[in-house]
């Protein structure tokens, strides 16, 4: 069994489990104007410099990282002995505070899971206010959730974009509202969830959430998700936040915690998940 294996079975017995990712500084990629519905051009080098995958040298080690985490995500959400598989199917990842690379961890589960033979993944930018993913793959002029959620005859599933990586497609964020919260908290957000979800029953939702403690959307979007993935940083993000962002997911639906920037069992300045007793 790999250490983020036994890390998550530790939060699930006495809710202390730990990995790790790392923070990058993030240009934007300008978006191609004149797109309309179009495929996303997943381009590596792009995106190391925006932040959003790590650099070549580690990339398998990382590879190998998220293929452990992914793992009994994955079980739960395909799981087919209990009602709730469906919800099960949207997996949130968030964190206490901004800066603790939740956008980072949820852009490479994504690739992760897309590389699986037997499902599809929906990488859905939830980040409405702060949307990276949209900025960093060229889709941030594109219509997605925010047009969704504001028009009932805008199909959500005809904004969603093909990417260059089989099996992945992207929902951009869309247009910013400052009624977001609302929007997320209505029936309207349940509905577009399960349209998505009905499309394809090999589809994962995956979605970048904002923090939790700083941002009243995150809230919102963590009520529609089965299961939530918390990301923290080491030695930075305050035990207090950790607590205080855990009871508001709750332990059922709190399926792991992410430490980003870990140096535990590994050299310095190394990549790498590990308990840290």
């Amino acid at each position: 069994m790999g250490i983020v294996q036994k890390a998550f079975q530790k939060f699930r017995s006495n809710g202390d489990s730990q990995g790790m990712a790392r923070s990058y500084s993030r240009p934007t990629i300008a978006a191609d104007p004149g797109a309309t519905s179009r495929s996303i051009d997943i381009n590596k080098d792009a995106l190391r410099i925006a932040g959003l995958m790590p650099e070549a040298s580690v990339e398998r080690r990382f590879a190998a990282h998220f293929r452990q985490i992914k793992r009994p995500l994955l079980s739960r959400s395909m799981s087919t002995s209990s009602g709730t598989s469906m919800v099960n199917r949207v997996i949130a990842v968030t964190s206490a505070l901004p800066g603790d690379g939740k956008t980072f961890t949820t852009f490479n589960l994504a690739l992760s899971m897309a590389s699986e033979r037997d499902l599809s993944v929906l990488l859905v930018d939830g980040d409405v206010a702060s949307p990276l993913i949209s900025r960093s793959i060229g889709a941030a002029a594109d219509p997605g959730l925010m047009e969704a959620l504001q028009n009932e005859a805008v199909d959500a599933e005809s904004l969603v974009l093909p990417t260059s990586v089989p099996g992945l497609a992207v929902l951009p964020a869309g247009r910013p509202d400052l009624n977001a919260t609302e929007l997320l908290a209505s029936r309207r957000m349940f509905e577009i969830v399960q349209r998505l979800l009905a499309a394809d029953a090999r589809r994962i939702m995956l979605v970048d959430s904002p923090p939790l403690l700083v941002s009243t959307e995150a809230s919102a979007l963590i009520a529609v998700a089965g299961q939530v993935v918390l990301v923290a940083r080491a030695d930075v993000t305050p035990r207090q936040a950790m607590l205080d962002a855990i009871a508001m997911i709750g332990k059922d639906k709190c399926a792991g915690l992410v430490l980003n920037e870990s140096r535990s069992g590994t050299e310095a300045g190394s990549y790498g998940y590990g308990n840290d007793d």
